[in-house]
């Protein structure tokens, strides 16, 4: 795949992840400004953070699977560094946030 096709992808996967947890964000603010914090809003407002947080990753992962079926070992690996480094701080917060 070529590099441009390659971006090509990349920007509408991260185009398509900010444009869905934007509209999750939207629906869950407007439900909570209309229902109040005990209602419906509050899944989507989950929903829309953690879609936002996890569209980066999706970047990271889509590239190194480009980068392994090209076989391009470099940055294959240099990504791979990058998910182990990003799963790390995954695992690290989900322990610390377990403890409050």
């Amino acid at each position: 795949m070529s590099n441009d096709r390659l971006e090509r992808r990349l920007g509408r996967l991260l185009l398509a992840g900010v444009a869905i947890s934007t509209s999750l964000l939207a629906v869950g603010l407007l439900l909570w400004m209309t229902l109040g914090a005990s209602g419906p809003g509050a899944p989507f407002l989950h929903a829309g953070l953690i879609l936002l947080m996890a569209t980066p990753v999706a970047r990271v992962v889509v590239s190194f699977v480009e980068y392994v079926r090209e076989r391009d070992w470099f940055f294959a690996a240099t990504t791979f560094g990058v998910l182990a480094v990003l799963a790390v701080t995954v695992i690290v917060a989900i322990r610390t946030a377990m403890r409050w």
